[in-house]
């Protein structure tokens, strides 16, 4: 089976996330998965449904089976992410991971937390690499005093203490204050996508400042697929977060 080093190379990654036809669709993008995949399976891992992980299991990819779901259609519970598989089903469909979802400060939080947990016992008895995905973000989230993370460092130790091997949260805005979220836990931190709208240049310096601040890579979806170059934007990400290229540098390389 392959082990978290191949997920995260020397602990670094390029994950992308393709799981939103799930909970949203259509997506820009995630039109065509056959498409798609060949274009960014040069990723180190691709986060995506398990039936997606069945279908194209014969690829060149490596895939986290993601096992949290939640429908844009579920109005006050839309954000309450159930579990629909488990980690065996995930291995034996051709997963290589698995990932779950907590929204911090929904209203069913608790739940969440619970489906976390249930997860994680199980990867540890297959020992199966568990990405935890944590958004701080919930209508309930109540943030400490003085934290600049605004409670990302706070997701990122929940994933730690719940026993993920990596964790997925948000960039915080600056180097000074996203080092405070990874020099909280000892297992890598990729950021999500950054801000809705923003050009390319902008999003590999975000990608580019979060691993000054000691980060571990990306989980990042819609900045990829939606992409007009997601083949491209794969490539430019792994020069930043495996080589420390600058941003310039991998724009050029990578034809962006």
């Amino acid at each position: 089976m392959t082990g978290i080093g191949d997920l995260l190379p020397n602990g670094r990654g390029v994950w992308i996330p393709i799981d939103h036809g799930v909970s949203d669709f259509p997506v820009k993008g995630l039109e065509n998965l056959s498409e798609l995949i060949p274009k960014i399976s040069h990723a180190d891992a691709i986060v995506a449904q398990k039936g997606v992980v069945s279908h194209y299991s014969e690829t060149d990819a490596n895939f986290v089976a993601h096992l949290s779901v939640s429908t844009r259609h579920a109005g006050k519970q839309s954000s309450d992410k159930v579990l629909v598989g488990t980690v065996q089903e995930a291995i034996d469909r051709g997963a290589k991971g698995v990932s779950v979802q907590v929204n911090m400060g929904s209203p069913t939080e608790a739940d969440m937390i619970e489906r976390l947990g249930i997860i994680s016992s199980d990867t540890n008895y297959l020992d199966v690499p568990l990405l935890g995905m944590i958004y701080p973000r919930g209508e309930n989230l109540s943030i400490m005093d003085g934290d600049v993370t605004e409670g990302a460092a706070h997701a990122a130790r929940l994933a730690f203490e719940l026993g993920c091997q990596v964790v997925k949260t948000k960039w915080t805005g600056s180097i000074e204050s996203f080092r405070k979220v990874t020099n909280s836990v000892p297992i890598p931190v990729l950021i999500a996508g950054g801000p809705a709208g923003s050009s390319t240049e902008d999003i590999l310096q975000i990608v580019y400042d979060s691993m000054q601040a000691g980060g571990g890579g990306v989980c990042m979806g819609r900045q990829v697929f939606s992409h007009e170059n997601p083949e491209s934007m794969v490539s430019a990400l792994k020069m930043i977060v495996h080589n420390g290229s600058e941003v310039s540098e991998a724009m050029k390389k990578c034809g962006l």
